[in-house]
């Protein structure tokens, strides 16, 4: 091996690991691509575009003859390597990353459908979601139907015309209602659908829908996957097919890119996500079943919680816990809402989510506020009704603030 002038000298590749390495390791040590100089901390390429030493092989490298970056727009090594981490995190064969969650989202469908498909969708689900499946794409001729619970014989009716897709959100923002992931799969796969789950609220860290039966996964990687209030991401994982066929094509011509500081930002966030999940979700169940016994509170909305009526469901696709928020609806109308929640002391207003300080917003006001009044009453957000993400502060400190401004 040629010794380089700055002494660096790679590690033979058979000191790699012979064995299937745990997600958590994965976050820290999967899609690593170290320079010629090797740095321990992840490179940051901020260059938009590659030079190639001959018009030759600019003309391979865009025949696709050739492995070789084109244009940071395309692909980056930094932004790969954000690519693969999550992609071996969530166990899925490629990833594409973009510039925010909802242009994930939306690309997820788009480079799917065409005038007169069909699309079905779970029936609560983020308001951004809601518009672009009920607004937008019937813009393009694609019809869609909404469809509510966990019935076989109700998803079976809504697809049992030819669908091109489904979309899926579990735990559903705000109110976390939860669909059953491998039932719904199956029912579509019957009929030729795609799956796309939108798994932000539950994180890669505690729901795996591909190992349920979906064929995509849909992240805000803004929630969780940073998690700190630092930067927009959003992200696609599934099949090498729908990648490289499907999806790749569309968002290179549309250009819902990544910025690569963004994905070195990610790369090194993704370090700490399971140990920031974890401690979030411990956090949140300690603060639900707190919440649960007050009397100025209607319901408590959080998987983890017996009382959720899909309880048993969220405890076998969640399998290590109820997630980092809580959907609250109180007693007392939107004024006495207001007031509780002026009355914070740790607790910041935002409507942001997953995020490692604890944030509390009023959904049928700010996140939602875009639905028409009925839409919002089907989902179940009342005036009254608070989503709490709970955050990184010790749960004894979140707990008595609550207490304190509830007893005000």
């Amino acid at each position: 091996m040629e010794k380089k002038p700055w002494g660096y000298q790679p590690r033979p590749e058979t000191l790699g690991p012979d064995w299937e390495l745990h997600p958590q390791t994965h976050s820290v040590r999967a899609g690593l691509a170290r320079t010629g100089f090797g740095e321990t901390s992840e490179a940051l390429f901020l260059n938009s575009g590659f030079t190639y030493s001959s018009a030759q092989e600019a003309f391979d490298s865009f025949a696709e003859e050739t492995d070789h970056y084109l244009y940071s727009r395309f692909h980056n090594p930094t932004i790969a390597m954000f690519e693969k981490r999550l992609a071996a995190i969530e166990g899925a064969e490629m990833c594409v990353a973009t510039g925010s969650g909802m242009s994930a989202m939306f690309a997820s469908l788009a480079c799917l459908v065409e005038q007169g498909d069909h699309v079905v969708a779970s029936a609560a689900m983020f308001s951004s979601c809601h518009v672009v499946i009920t607004e937008f794409l019937p813009k393009w001729g694609v019809s869609f139907e909404l469809v509510k619970g966990n019935d076989p014989a109700v998803w079976a009716k809504a697809l049992s015309k030819p669908t091109k897709a489904v979309f899926i959100e579990t735990p559903s923002n705000p109110l976390l209602e939860i669909v059953d992931i491998a039932m719904v799969s199956e029912l579509a796969h019957k009929v030729g659908a795609t799956v796309i789950v939108d798994n932000v609220m539950a994180s890669p860290v505690l729901q795996k829908p591909l190992t349920m039966g979906a064929d995509v996964v849909m992240y805000s990687a803004t929630k969780h996957i940073d998690g700190q209030g630092r930067v927009l991401a959003g992200a696609l994982l599934g099949s090498a097919s729908y990648i490289q066929d499907k999806l790749l094509p569309f968002v290179r011509h549309t250009g819902p890119a990544l910025s690569a500081f963004n994905a070195w930002v990610l790369v090194k966030s993704l370090e700490t996500m399971h140990m920031r999940v974890e401690s979030m979700v411990s956090n949140a169940q300690a603060i639900a079943e707190f919440l649960e016994k007050q009397p100025g509170i209607k319901s408590v909305r959080y998987p983890g919680l017996k009382s959720h009526p899909n309880y048993e469901l969220a405890m076998k696709q969640m399998n290590k816990g109820g997630g980092s928020t809580i959907g609250i609806e109180f007693k007392g109308s939107q004024d006495e809402v207001f007031a509780f929640m002026n009355k914070l002391r740790v607790i910041d207003i935002s409507n942001n989510l997953g995020d490692s300080k604890s944030l509390i917003t009023h959904p049928s006001s700010t996140t939602h506020r875009r639905l028409a009044p009925e839409v919002q009453a089907d989902m179940g957000i009342t005036p009254s009704v608070l989503r709490l993400s709970v955050g990184l502060e010790h749960s004894s400190d979140l707990i008595k603030d609550l207490q304190q401004a509830l007893a005000k």
